[in-house]
């Protein structure tokens, strides 16, 4: 199974030095653990999120989206417990 562990970043928001990467698998470790290996790439891919302009979470991230951001959407979205924003 094909899980997107890092997205690009367009030209205008890329950082030599930038941590990107890293938050991005986090981002990723959390939601699987939430949602599970395969629901959550379903959720990024097909659930449009209304906090997110109308995107889904992977067409966030493809826009340079900052993660937590689009993960703190994800938790407002879903009702996720306040401790895991």
């Amino acid at each position: 199974m094909r899980c997107p562990l890092v997205i690009p970043v367009p030209r205008g928001k890329r950082d030599a030095g930038s941590l990107a990467p890293v938050r991005l698998t986090a981002f990723w470790d959390r939601m699987r653990a939430q949602f599970g290996e395969t629901y959550a790439e379903s959720v990024a891919k097909d659930h449009v999120l209304t906090i997110l302009g109308g995107r889904t979470v992977n067409q966030a991230l493809a826009d340079g989206e900052d993660t937590k951001t689009v993960w703190r959407a994800v938790c407002e979205t879903f009702s996720l417990p306040e401790r895991l924003r």
